[in-house]
């Protein structure tokens, strides 16, 4: 098992992964290169960076690569807002990615505490 496999900000971030390409599916054709090309990357990124973060050999690397995961929970946050404002996404969905968004920021942050600790 690889070490990311371990940590549960990293799974938490694949279900949400998934469920934005799943909910994106359904987003207007002319979006594919707009939109849509944006936000599943964005999302991809904050359990991609965790990922790479946990295979790094110090904790400072793994600290900057947890701040980046940060980052992109937050450009995905703001396409989910534009997204939900153009009417794509219902007000449940975007509340629901915004619940999601904010657990996986706190688990996150917990992690760098914890390794700040080390």
């Amino acid at each position: 098992m690889r070490p990311h496999q371990k940590l549960d900000p990293w799974r938490r971030a694949i279900e949400f992964v998934v469920s934005v390409y799943r909910t994106t599916e359904r987003s207007p054709k002319e979006e594919k290169f707009g939109l849509t090309s944006q936000v599943r990357p964005a999302a991809v990124s904050i359990a991609a960076n965790i990922a790479e973060g946990a295979a790094r050999t110090s904790i400072k690397e793994f600290l900057r690569f947890l701040s980046v995961s940060q980052g992109s929970a937050s450009e995905t946050d703001t396409e989910l807002l534009i997204a939900s404002r153009l009417g794509y996404l219902t007000k449940n969905e975007y509340e629901h990615f915004g619940r999601e968004l904010d657990d996986i920021g706190r688990m996150i942050t917990r992690l760098s505490q914890s390794l700040r600790r080390k």
